[in-house]
Parts: structure tokens; sequence; C-alpha cells
């Protein structure tokens, strides 16, 4: 598998992965052509370095798999840099191969390069299978996470 930084280009294969489950396809709008906010949002992930939108390719050079990871630096924790990954998807018809795992560690070392002090992540509690993956790989239930959405 190799791992490399999203291009504009990508973009339609990361929304249909990510429109592509139960709750996704209640927020996403995949269509073609692309809604223009898609690669509007793209270009501010893309100029911020502190954000990486990550797709993963197979030995076939296709998308298999995306992640977005966001580094944010706080002054808590002596101005530590907490990770946080977000938007983890894999395609469906290669779900189930170890592909998130392999995804996990990848992710893992890329925040300990960055000197993150930790990487987080949300759920949303509809997930009971992801919190099981995501606790079998060591992250655990520390905080009760709130949202307040606008829209």
């Amino acid at each position: 598998m190799k791992f490399r930084k999203a291009t504009n280009n990508d973009i339609p294969k990361i929304v249909g992965m990510i429109a592509d489950d139960e709750l996704g396809k209640t927020r996403e709008n995949f269509q073609t052509p692309l809604p223009e906010e898609y690669h509007t949002a793209f270009q501010n992930i893309n100029a911020d370095q502190n954000q990486e939108l990550i797709v993963v390719e197979d030995e076939n050079s296709e998308i298999i798999g995306t992640l977005q990871l966001s580094f944010i630096q706080y002054l808590t924790y002596r101005g530590g840099i907490r990770a946080q990954i977000e938007a983890v998807r894999i395609r469906k018809d290669k779900r189930g191969l170890g592909i998130g795992q392999t995804m996990f560690q990848w992710a893992i070392n890329r925040a300990k390069e960055r000197n993150a002090h930790l990487l987080q992540l949300t759920t949303d509690k509809k997930r009971p299978n992801a919190i099981k993956f995501y606790e079998d790989l060591g992250f655990k239930s520390t905080h009760e996470g709130m949202k307040m959405h606008f829209k």
C-alpha cells in the first residue's frame, strides 16, 4: 500500500467513500459533477500545513482508503500538539482485509513524526463496530464528546 497526500483529482473518490455508509449517505452530496464546495474545502485543507488529507493506494494505484490528520497546537501539555484523525474510510469492496489496521499504524507513526503527544478521534455512537475496532487498536474512551450543530 502507498500513502500519499490527496490531490484535487482524488476528491470525487474520497467523497464517494465518505458518502458510502449509513451515516455518510445522509449528510453528503455525492454526485457528478461533484459540488464545488468539496473542491473549495480541499483547497483550504491543502493550504494548511497542519492538515493532511491522505489517500491509500493499492498495488494497482487505485485509491482504496482515505483519512485526514489534523495537528492542533495547544498551550496545555506544555504547548503540546494533538493529532486528530477524521474521515477514515476504506472502499467497501476492500473492507475486512486488515487495511484499516495498516492505515492506523501509518497515522500513529505520522503523528509521532510530527511530535504529537497523542492521537485522538471521535466516532459516532451509532458505529459500534468502529468503536470496537478503535478499542482493539488501543484507543481508550476517556472523555465525553459534545457537539453543537448549526445546520
